[in-house]
């Protein structure tokens, strides 16, 4: 989900790409992703692939929490983070699926090697896949 109240970077990130809104949106939807390593914390998927338009620095300070299912974007990679953490990531979206169960085998939903594409959800249908986690 790309809509305003789980994607607090995506205008800055359209101004400081030179894009708008829906641009940014369609080029990380036509990034064609592969999971290149898992680290940073358990099912931290590092995405590779992200269209070069959208290559940014990490953020100037990092956030103290950025909320679970946060989309991010820095440098040359995406990544949606399966937990709150700090982070210094770009936030353009909310993914509703839950990528780390540690009681589930395997425990994390994105494993190395993985092909990733990210499908666009309104804010209604992210609440509702959100609320049956």
């Amino acid at each position: 989900c790309y809509e305003a109240p789980v994607a607090p970077d995506l205008p800055h990130v359209a101004e400081r790409c030179g894009l708008s809104v829906s641009e940014v949106i369609r080029h990380h939807l036509d990034s064609e992703f592969v999971a290149e390593v898992i680290g940073f914390m358990p099912g931290f998927a590092y995405l590779g692939g992200l269209n070069p338009a959208l290559k940014l620095p990490r953020r100037d300070s990092p956030r103290h929490k950025v909320p679970e299912g946060s989309i991010a974007i820095a440098g040359s990679q995406s990544a949606v983070y399966p937990s709150a953490t700090p982070g210094g990531w770009h936030l353009i979206g909310c993914c509703p699926l839950r990528l780390f169960s540690p009681l589930k085998d395997p425990a994390a939903l994105i494993q190395e090697g993985d092909q990733i594409r990210f499908e666009r959800i309104g804010l209604e249908v992210f609440e509702s896949l959100w609320s049956q986690r």
